[in-house]
C-alpha cells in the first residue's frame, strides 16, 4: 500500500482540495473497475481498508456500479468550509449583492479540527473533463465507520439521482403523488422532510412538476437510496419519531429500488430474505 502523503505543513498553512485533489487523484490506489482510493496524511491499516473501502462498494448494487463511471475516494483528517466573502464596498441596502454559492472545490484540507460549525464530513468534486473521475472526499479523522458509510452512500445516492435513467425517476415521482394524496405523514430524513414541509406549505394538490415537487423528489429519492444502500450493507435501525414515514409507505419505496438495483449475491433488503 502507498504511503500517505506528508501534509505536515498543513499546521501553518491549509490547502485547497480543488488543488489538493488534481495533484493527487492519479495517484489513487484501485479498489475494482470502478473505484479507487487516495489516503492522506492518515494511518490506514487494514482494518480501516476493509471498513471505509471494501465493504461499502462491495455492498453497492450492480447497476448503481455501473452508473457512475469512475469515482476516486479521497481521504483526508478534516474538511473545512472556508469563511464566507464579505460583500463589496458597492453593496447598498437597495441593491445588494447576491450571496455566493459555496463552492465545494474551496473546501479547505486540514490537519486540526476545525470549528463544529465549519467542519464539513464529505465534499464532491465532478470530473472537470470528458473521461476524468468523480471525487468523493472525506474527512476521517474521528469519525465512526458507520458515520463514514452513511455519508458515503449519500453521497452515492446523490450521483445516481442526476445520472439515473428518467423511468427511475418517474416512476419514484409516482410513489411520492401517491403518497401526497393519501396524505402520508413524515418522510425518511431531514432533508426530504423539511422540501416536503415546503411543497405542503405553498401546494395543497399534486398536479403537474412543479419547482417545489420537483426538489422535493430530489431529496426524498436521495434519502430513500441512501437507507437502501446503507441497509444492504450495514444492520442498521430507522429511528422512529414524528417526522419518521409510516413503515408500510417506506417498505413500498424499498421495494421499488430494489426492482430498480437488485442487491449483490449474498446481501439482503428485508429480514425475510435472510437465510438461516
Amino acid at each position: 500500500m502507498a504511503p500517505p502523503v506528508d501534509l505536515s505543513g498543513l499546521n501553518k498553512t491549509k490547502l485547497h482540495l480543488g488543488d489538493f485533489a488534481q495533484n493527487f487523484f492519479r495517484d489513487a490506489i484501485p479498489a475494482g473497475s470502478v473505484f479507487s482510493y487516495y489516503a492522506a496524511a492518515i494511518p490506514f491499516a487494514d482494518d480501516d481498508l476493509r471498513d471505509f473501502v471494501d465493504e461499502p462498494i462491495a455492498a453497492l448494487p450492480p447497476r448503481v456500479l455501473s452508473s457512475l463511471g469512475k469515482v476516486v475516494l479521497l481521504f483526508v483528517p478534516f474538511l473545512e468550509r472556508p469563511a464566507a466573502k464579505t460583500p463589496s464596498r458597492r453593496a447598498t441596502k437597495r441593491h445588494t449583492e447576491k450571496p455566493v454559492e459555496f463552492d465545494p472545490r474551496d473546501s479547505l484540507v486540514a490537519m486540526d479540527p476545525p470549528a463544529p460549525a465549519n467542519r464539513l464530513p464529505f465534499a464532491y468534486l465532478p470530473p472537470g473533463e470528458s473521461g476524468a473521475p468523480h471525487i468523493f472526499a472525506f474527512g476521517i479523522q474521528n469519525v465512526d465507520s458507520s458515520d463514514y458509510h452513511y455519508n458515503f452512500f449519500h453521497a452515492i445516492s446523490q450521483l445516481i439521482f442526476f445520472t439515473q435513467a428518467d423511468s427511475v425517476i418517474a416512476g419514484f415521482r409516482n410513489i411520492l403523488r401517491e403518497e401526497l394524496k393519501g396524505r402520508a405523514h413524515g418522510e425518511v430524513d431531514d432533508a426530504s422532510w423539511k422540501a416536503k414541509l415546503d411543497l405542503l406549505k405553498k401546494e395543497s394538490g399534486v398536479r403537474g412538476e412543479s419547482k417545489l415537487f420537483l426538489e422535493y423528489t430530489r431529496h426524498s429519492f436521495t434519502d430513500t437510496l441512501t437507507l437502501f444502500l446503507h441497509g444492504i450493507c450495514c444492520d442498521i435501525d430507522v429511528e422512529p419519531g414524528p417526522r419518521q414515514i409510516a413503515s408500510r409507505f417506506l417498505r413500498k419505496r424499498l421495494q421499488f429500488l430494489q426492482i430498480e438495483y437488485p442487491q449483490p449475491e449474498g446481501y439482503a433488503v428485508f429480514p425475510e430474505e435472510l437465510k438461516n
